[in-house]
């Protein structure tokens, strides 16, 4: 890339902070050009297949997680594409986003470009920016490939009635729970099977968005599909996943813990059509509203009790940085996540390095004031998709 842009009297344009550049030219690395690929599809198709969908009798929309999934995937190869064609051998902090555009929806990937002269680390794509990425191949991971996992689902007609008739008693709403418990793990199973797919072992770094679409409701997880050659061959068959940001898997690594699986538990809790009238007089009096402090808690007691069970039956010794996320459903119900990494302790892993570098774990500033906190206006970092 350098070449390439000496030869036309060009700047290097890049997405990466300067943390960032100190730490991939500690991975002797240099930064290439801001890549994108994307792709617009109309909304009129996209509507009428969720429109038909809400038909369905809840669970997976298949036509809409394969529409989302093709145009992901398509923007995703057009990146990769033009990564080559800038002279880079590696593409960093990769995203995927989905844009809205008055009668269209943009499928969008960014990332920045680097160029590298290890024969070793060979092409390689990653969802981890510069930072993360130098803690990734100091805790003994190869990157090999960008991977997503996605599923669309709806909770349809029966079980809407079904929902709609169990909400109206207090308590868990078992067909919203066992509807957002599967879907949420089948957005895991597909990262795995696309990690598979590159030859991975491992996928880190993986991070998780819910997102509203026309009537469905996406669930997608990104990360680095990845190599560890203390795995052994049984994580080929099924790769580990972590939730854990790679600097804080760095810090497990270092202290001989792998993590070994993302848990997750979902609960989905009604407070009842009287308890939901009783709530709304208890809030116009100062004090407790004791249903809404125990109908919570009930719910945050049950998706971790799913965490503990998951984490079990992977034989791991502990569940660290366990994330927990609420969602009003209206109907007086509410929907509790919690999000963790199992670990178990293993022979023969270490980092590379006894220390991180400061320029690994500093947090960079946002130096523009984002219109969208002075104008009511929504705004996208190229780079962190923020």
């Amino acid at each position: 890339m350098e070449g390439v842009a000496k030869a036309l009297g060009m700047s290097i344009v890049t997405g990466l902070s300067g943390n960032e550049i100190y730490c991939i030219h500690q991975l002797e690395m240099t930064p290439g050009d801001l890549v994108i690929g994307n792709s617009v599809f109309s909304m009129g198709f996209l509507g009428s297949i969720a429109s038909a969908a809400r038909t369905l009798a809840g669970g997976e929309v298949t036509q809409v997680t394969r529409v989302i999934h093709d145009g992901r995937k398509l923007a995703l190869d057009r990146l990769l594409q033009e990564t080559k064609q800038r002279g880079g051998t590696a593409v960093t902090g990769v995203t995927s986003e989905l844009l809205w555009h008055g009668g269209g929806v943009e499928f969008l990937s960014v990332g920045s470009s680097l160029k590298h002269q290890s024969g070793e680390l060979g092409e390689f794509s990653t969802s981890s920016g510069g930072q993360e990425l130098f803690c990734q191949l100091d805790s003994g991971f190869k990157p090999l490939h960008f991977a997503f996992g996605n599923v669309a689902y709806s909770i349809g007609i029966t079980g809407g009635l079904g929902g709609f008739f169990q909400s109206l008693a207090r308590g868990e709403v078992t067909q919203y729970s066992e509807v957002f418990n599967k879907t949420r793990h089948l957005a895991l199973e597909r990262i795995e099977e696309d990690a598979k797919s590159y030859g991975a072992n491992a996928v880190v770094g993986i991070r998780t968005s819910i997102l509203p679409l026309m009537g469905t409701t996406e669930m997608l997880m990104i990360g680095t599909a990845s190599h560890h050659p203390a795995l052994g061959p049984q994580f080929s068959e099924r790769p580990i996943t972590s939730h854990l940001t790679c600097q804080e898997m760095w810090n497990l690594i270092h202290l001989g813990y792998m993590p070994v699986r993302l848990v997750l538990g979902v609960s989905v809790y009604s407070l009842g059509f009287t308890g939901g009238i009783t709530a709304a007089l208890r809030g116009f009096i100062r004090g407790e509203i004791t249903e809404l402090t125990t109908l919570i808690y009930d719910a945050r007691e049950n998706a971790i009790l799913q965490i503990a069970k998951e984490a079990d039956a992977c034989g791991a010794d502990e569940v660290v940085g366990i994330k927990t996320f609420i969602s009003q459903l209206g109907g007086n119900m509410i929907e509790f996540m919690a999000v963790g990494t199992a670990v178990k302790k293993m022979d023969g892993i270490g980092t590379k390095s006894e220390q991180l570098p400061p320029q690994a774990l500093v947090k960079d500033e946002d130096t523009v004031i984002k219109p969208s906190r002075v104008a009511g206006y929504s705004a996208k970092n190229l780079n962190t998709g923020s």
